[in-house]
């Protein structure tokens, strides 16, 4: 027998279209396992403060197609804290949860750190718009912000085309470009402009002249919010000065994190919070739940945190030394594909275009 009879679940960080996919599978397959379901309200402050509701089925009705979290959300500088850390442990010892399913991004998953190392054991779910966690292949809330952005773009591309505009379009994903190295081949746009890569604005400006002279009256250009908060309107002046079109800055902001999630993302999300549970059950913690090779797996949370300062390049030399040689070598071969599949991705966007 399992000795978890009662566990939370939250959400934290920013919210993303399938938590609450992701919060109902936790809570249904809870229930069937014979455990106690306790929904942790507002992320880490929540729990700190014992914002805390036991679920049943019918609480996570008609949930699965709501954008949002039912749990809402919150970023908590005191959970940072030693005292914040102690504060939500005890509270979780009150409640007597014997684990966590946390949801949410890198943040979440230090935190849920903290608490295993703490005594309350825990597994992540990586749920953001952003698909910057480099343990999984997707992220749940990443489809749906793409076939948002999509829908936006076209409504964008009808104006555009009337007026014979260029559109620079403000896509989030903060340092990372995987929503801005997607999105613009399902919108036809003439470039992605990201951090991790470089953009030839020389090559980009002669084509934008030549397609227009050939009767090309619309250009989309996808841009990551991480080059810059006035990135994309200084771009269009250059643009209108190199080129003579036109050209209007498109920001969609948190647009992008609402909406009904799409059904990738609901099946997604469904299978992370079953694995989630599942894992926890079976006496595993300190774990995040990831997709890989279209399987749904469940990875060490340290290497997981490893592996997104690798890919974000923020590793430092003596936290390099503290991990074994093979590990070190199978995470860099991870993000020497994911940097590898983003190089193709702009090289079919730079060869599609125009």
């Amino acid at each position: 027998m399992s000795k978890f009879k009662r566990i939370g679940v939250l959400t934290s960080g920013g919210d993303a279209p399938g938590m609450n996919a992701a919060v109902r599978a936790v809570t249904r397959l809870g229930i069937h396992k014979g455990i106690e379901v306790y929904g942790i309200y507002n992320g880490y402050q929540g729990l700190m403060e014992g914002q805390v509701k036991r679920l049943g089925e019918r609480d996570v009705s008609y949930i699965i197609n709501r954008g949002g979290t039912m749990l809402y959300t919150a970023r908590s500088e005191e959970f940072k804290t030693k005292e914040g850390i102690a504060k939500a442990v005890e509270q979780a010892k009150t409640l007597g949860l014997d684990g966590i399913v946390t949801i949410g991004g890198d943040g979440t998953f230090r935190g849920a750190v903290d608490l295993t190392d703490a005594g309350v054991p825990c597994i992540g779910i990586p749920g953001t718009i952003d698909n910057d966690i480099g343990s999984t292949e997707m992220t749940i809330g990443y489809d749906t912000a793409m076939n948002t952005i999509v829908q936006l773009v076209d409504k964008l591309r009808d104006t555009g085309e009337s007026h014979a505009r260029c559109n620079v379009v403000e896509v989030m994903g903060r340092e990372a470009g995987d929503i801005a190295l997607n999105t613009p081949i399902a919108v036809g746009a003439v470039a992605a402009i990201i951090t991790e890569l470089p953009t030839d604005y020389e090559t980009l400006f002669a084509k934008m002249i030549a397609a227009r002279k050939n009767g090309k009256r619309n250009f989309i250009v996808i841009l990551c919010e991480g080059m810059g908060k006035n990135y994309g309107e200084e771009l269009c002046k250059t643009i209108e000065e190199r080129t003579g079109i036109e050209a209007r800055f498109a920001r969609p902001a948190h647009i992008q994190r609402g909406g009904s999630p799409t059904l990738r993302d609901r099946v997604l999300a469904t299978q992370m919070g079953c694995a989630a549970v599942e894992s926890l059950v079976s006496g595993q913690m300190k774990k995040v739940v990831c997709l890989r090779d279209n399987s749904i797996i469940t990875m060490d949370i340290h290497e997981a945190l490893f592996l997104d300062k690798i890919l974000k390049n923020t590793i430092t030399q003596d936290e390099i030394e503290t991990i074994p040689p093979n590990t070190l070598y199978d995470l860099r071969r991870i993000v020497a594909d994911r940097q590898a599949y983003k190089s193709y991705l702009n090289y079919i966007i730079n060869h599609m275009a125009l």
